[in-house]
């Protein structure tokens, strides 16, 4: 297997200066640069992933430290770990620095050995922190989503979805019997029976963009469905039940079934009657709550 290359971002308004870390760095490292910081800040916030920024702190317009602290203000850049490159070596300018959320500083005229192993360290740091991050993330069972990461997700897909001006579809999908599936067949095959019902849903949800699923919880998922429209939505959530039946997982303690099956709830929501998300949540909990009463292995949509 290929080792992953990390992506080292230089800044640096010296030309020079930029070839000089470049040379030292390039087979190592994916490269890219930028002479200022406006530009810094344009490809740091691209979405390009960035693993390490050796930024230079004496540059004309906007200087290292102010790129610092734009970026360090904003969400999707302020887990880039910076490096100041600098000609300074003062405590004070040190401490502010650090003060600002850098990590490490290298001082010029450059000394290969010294910047090859302070960027080594803290590219390992960030692809550590970057995998512990990951693995936060993601439910131990099913290897989907966990509820951490589709509580922190999910507002941000909801403002998304009012700025585009886009519907978001959101299920909440129950194992029928569940109780009764763990109480006879233990709860080892019930593991297994949520690991090949998380394939299924994932199989779906992979079908449509800016889609996910999560495990909520024990045997509930969430599947979050932005822009379809409410026949597609519909369309998409039946083919998906049926699927889960068609699995065939034998289920003799079912009331509706030989086999497991699933109820979901659809809420579907316009962008401009979009909730906070512990609403939209609820919305969804009691189309299921809804689909369960009527009978279970079926869909009940609330618009």
């Amino acid at each position: 297997m290929n080792q992953y290359k990390a992506t080292i971002l230089i800044v640096d308004d010296t030309p020079i200066n930029i070839q000089i870390l470049s040379e030292i760095l390039k087979n190592d490292y994916h490269l890219k640069v930028a002479t200022s910081g406006e530009k810094a800040i344009e490809i740091a916030s691209s979405g390009e992933r960035i693993d390490l920024i050796l930024l230079d702190i004496v540059m004309p317009t906007i200087d290292g430290y102010q790129v610092c602290r734009r970026l360090k203000a904003e969400n999707n850049t302020n887990k880039i770990p910076i490096i100041f490159v600098t000609a300074k070596n003062d405590v004070d300018d040190e401490e502010a620095g650090f003060n600002l959320g850098a990590v490490d500083y290298i001082i010029k005229p450059f000394h290969p050995a010294i910047v090859k192993v302070r960027v080594r360290n803290q590219v390992s740091l960030k692809l550590k922190s970057d995998l512990l991050e990951e693995l936060a993330q993601i439910d131990g069972l099913t290897q989907i989503f966990n509820r951490r990461y589709l509580d922190g997700r999910l507002p941000l897909i909801l403002d998304e979805c009012q700025k585009q001006q886009q519907k978001l579809s959101l299920v909440m999908i129950d194992v029928d019997y569940f109780k009764n599936y763990n109480d006879n067949y233990g709860h080892g095959m019930g593991d297994v029976c949520l690991i090949e019902l998380a394939k299924c849903l994932k199989k779906y949800v992979n079908m449509v963009k800016g889609a996910l699923v999560a495990r909520y919880g024990g045997e509930e998922f969430v599947l979050v469905l932005p822009e379809l429209e409410k026949e597609e939505v519909i369309s998409l959530v039946d083919q998906v039940i049926k699927a889960v039946e068609k699995l065939q997982i034998q289920h003799a303690y079912s009331k509706v079934s030989p086999f497991i099956t699933i109820s979901a709830g659809l809420a579907i929501f316009l962008p401009f009657k979009l909730d906070a998300a512990s609403n939209v949540l609820a919305i969804a909990d009691k189309a299921l709550y809804q689909a369960k009463s009527n009978g279970r292995n079926q869909l009940v949509t609330f618009s």
